[in-house]
C-alpha cells in the first residue's frame, strides 16, 4: 500500500462522482491506444490500476500550451483549504507502497535474484517540504525526508524495479536526512509574465516568459530532466523505475536518488534548454558523493520543444544527453580477468570492482515524446541508450530501453480527480554486461549466478480513484517477462496498492 500525506499551500477544487463501470471502459480505451499492446497470460483477470496527474495539454510550468486544458479538469484536492498567495511553502507527505508477488518458475537463483517464492513488502517515504520566497526572483527550498520499510527481495533481481520509492540499501540509517536544499534564482529576460503553478520546487505565482533559472544545492536530477505529464509522478502515476524514468539514463545520484550540483534552465515561449553539473557517488549505488568535481562529475543536457507531432494538438519533444565520469569498472576487463584467473575469485565469478582507482566515462542519449491524442487522453514514449562499457553505477542496470504509455483523465467519465494509465517498457543490456552476468558476476542490482539472456519486458497499469477531498486510492499491477534479463526465470506478476492523502 502506498499512502501519501501532503500538507500543501495551494488552492483546492471539487470533483463530481462517477460510475465504476464508466471508469473501467475508460481504462479499456487507454489500453487500446498503446501500440502493440497485448495483455500477458494470467493478467487479463487482474484489476489493473495506478495514477496519473496529466491534463489535456502537457505544457511545462509557466508557458502557454498550444491547446489549454478544459475547466472540467481539476487540480489535486487537499483535506483543508490553503492560501493561494504566500511567500512561504509548507507541505509534507507520507508514502507507503504495498507490493507482493506469487511464486513463479525459476531454474535457479543467485545472490542478487528476485526470489521465486511468495513475497510481500511495504516501503515508506516521509517528506516535509519547506520553502520561502526571499524576493521576487530568489527563493530557498529545503526538504527533510525519512525512508524505510522493505522492498521485494531487498530491491534486487530486476532492472526495472517495481517500486521507485524503495531504498536500494537496507542497511542505511532510518534517521531523517536532508533530501533537497537549494537556492533558486530567476533572471528575467523579458518584461511579459506567464502564470506559474506553485509547487515545492517553485513558489513564484508568475515568471518572466523568457528567463534563466539557476538552482544550486542538493536535488534530484529527475526533478528537472526527462519529465512528462503521463509517466513521471510515482505519487499518482506509474511506480516502475523504467517507466517513470529513462532506464538508460544513469543519472548522478546517491543511494537515495540525490546529488549536489547546479542546474541552469533557459525558458522561452515554445522551447527551453537546461544543463546540470552534478557530483557522482564513490562506488556503485553508494551513499557518499565524491567532492572532487574536477575529477568525478556528471553533465546533463536537455532541449525541450513544446510542439506536438499531431496538428492542432499539444505536445512536447525532449532530447536528453549525459556524460558521467567516475570510478567505474569496465565489463570487458572484468570478464578477461575472470578468463585469466586474475580476479579476486579466480575459480568462481568475475568482479567488476577489481581495479585501482581510475576515472572512466559513460555517456548516453534519450528521447522523451508527449502528445495529446484527445481532450482527456495523452500518450508518451521514451527511448534511451548508453554505451554500456562501464558498470551500471547510479540508477539501474539498463543500457537500452523503449517505453510507451497512455494516461487518461477521469473527466472523461465525469470523475475529474481520477486518473488511469497503462505502459509497456522493454529493457536490455550490452554484450559485455551479458557475459559478465552469465559468468556469475554481480551488479549492484542483478546477479542470478548465470544468465540466458532475453530482454526484460514489463507492462504496468493503474487506476487512481478520488474517494473524498484529499483521499485517493490506487490499486495497480505489473507483469514482468524475463526478470533480470533471464529467460529461465519468470514471468512474475506484481500487484500493488497505494493510498494518497493530501492536506
Amino acid at each position: 500500500m502506498r499512502f501519501d500525506l501532503i500538507f500543501g499551500m495551494e488552492g483546492s477544487t471539487t470533483s463530481r462522482a462517477g460510475g465504476r463501470r464508466v471508469a473501467t471502459r475508460a481504462l479499456a480505451l487507454a489500453l487500446a491506444f498503446v501500440p502493440g499492446f497485448a495483455a500477458p497470460a494470467g493478467w487479463a483477470q487482474s484489476e489493473a490500476a495506478s495514477a496519473s496527474t496529466q491534463t489535456a495539454a502537457p505544457p511545462p510550468d509557466g508557458n502557454d500550451p498550444s491547446s489549454p486544458p478544459g475547466d472540467d479538469i481539476a487540480d489535486t484536492q487537499s483535506m483543508i483549504p490553503h492560501f493561494k498567495s504566500t511567500r512561504f511553502w509548507l507541505s509534507g507527505q507520507a508514502n507507503f507502497i504495498f507490493q507482493t508477488h506469487p511464486p513463479f518458475h525459476a531454474d535457479y537463483s543467485g545472490p542478487h535474484s528476485l526470489s521465486p517464492d511468495y513475497e510481500k513488502a511495504t516501503s515508506r517515504v516521509l517528506t516535509l517540504y519547506t520553502g520561502v520566497r526571499l524576493n521576487n526572483s530568489t527563493e530557498l527550498l529545503v526538504d527533510i525526508e525519512e525512508a524505510g520499510g522493505d522492498a521485494l527481495s531487498l530491491g534486487l533481481g530486476l532492472a526495472g524495479n517495481t517500486d521507485l520509492d524503495i531504498v536500494r540499501n537496507p542497511l542505511l540509517s532510518k534517521a531523517p536526512y536532508l533530501g533537497r536544499g537549494m537556492i533558486h534564482k530567476v533572471f528575467a529576460l523579458s518584461r511579459d509574465k506567464v502564470e506559474n503553478q506553485r509547487s515545492f520546487l517553485s513558489l513564484f505565482d508568475e515568471l518572466p516568459r523568457r528567463r534563466l533559472e539557476i538552482r544550486f544545492g542538493k536535488f534530484s536530477l529527475p526533478d528537472f530532466f526527462d519529465l512528462n505529464s503521463v509517466g513521471t509522478d510515482t505519487h499518482f502515476q506509474f511506480m516502475n523505475w523504467s517507466v517513470d524514468n529513462n532506464g538508460a539514463w544513469d543519472y548522478a545520484a546517491d543511494t537515495r536518488g540525490y546529488t549536489v550540483g547546479v542546474v541552469a534552465d533557459f525558458e522561452d515561449r515554445n522551447w527551453g534548454f537546461r544543463f546540470a553539473e552534478a557530483l557522482m557517488p564513490k562506488v556503485a549505488n553508494g551513499i557518499d558523493l565524491v567532492w572532487r568535481p574536477w575529477q568525478v562529475h556528471a553533465e546533463n543536457w536537455e532541449y525541450e520543444l513544446r510542439h506536438g507531432v499531431l496538428p492542432k494538438k499539444a505536445g512536447v519533444v525532449r532530447l536528453l544527453a549525459y556524460t558521467n565520469y567516475a570510478n567505474m569498472g569496465i565489463y570487458r576487463v572484468a570478464n578477461q580477468q575472470f578468463l585469466d584467473h586474475s580476479s579476486p575469485t579466480p575459480e568462481t565469478v568475475p568482479e567488476i570492482t577489481n581495479h585501482p582507482w581510475h576515472i572512466t566515462r559513460k555517456y548516453g542519449f534519450g528521447i522523451n515524446l508527449e502528445q495529446n491524442l484527445a481532450r482527456y487522453l495523452t500518450a508518451y514514449a521514451r527511448w534511451g541508450w548508453d554505451n554500456g562499457k562501464t558498470e551500471s553505477f547510479a540508477y539501474t542496470e539498463i543500457d537500452s530501453t523503449f517505453n510507451q504509455g497512455v494516461g487518461v483523465n477521469g473527466a472523461l467519465w465525469h470523475r475529474k480527480q481520477d486518473r488511469a494509465g497503462v505502459a509497456l517498457v522493454t529493457n536490455g543490456i550490452k554484450k559485455d554486461h551479458q557475459v559478465y552476468l552469465a559468468d556469475g558476476g554481480l551488479g549492484f542490482l542483478l546477479g542470478d549466478g548465470g544468465l540466458r539472456y532475453g530482454r526484460e519486458d514489463i507492462v504496468e497499469s493503474y487506476y487512481t480513484a478520488h474517494v473524498w477531498r484529499g483521499i485517493y486510492l490506487a490499486p495497480g499491477v505489473q507483469h514482468i517477462n524475463n526478470p533480470g534479463y533471464n529467460q529461465v526465470r519468470g514471468p512474475v506478476v506484481v500487484p500493488s496498492f497505494r493510498a494518497h492523502v493530501e492536506f
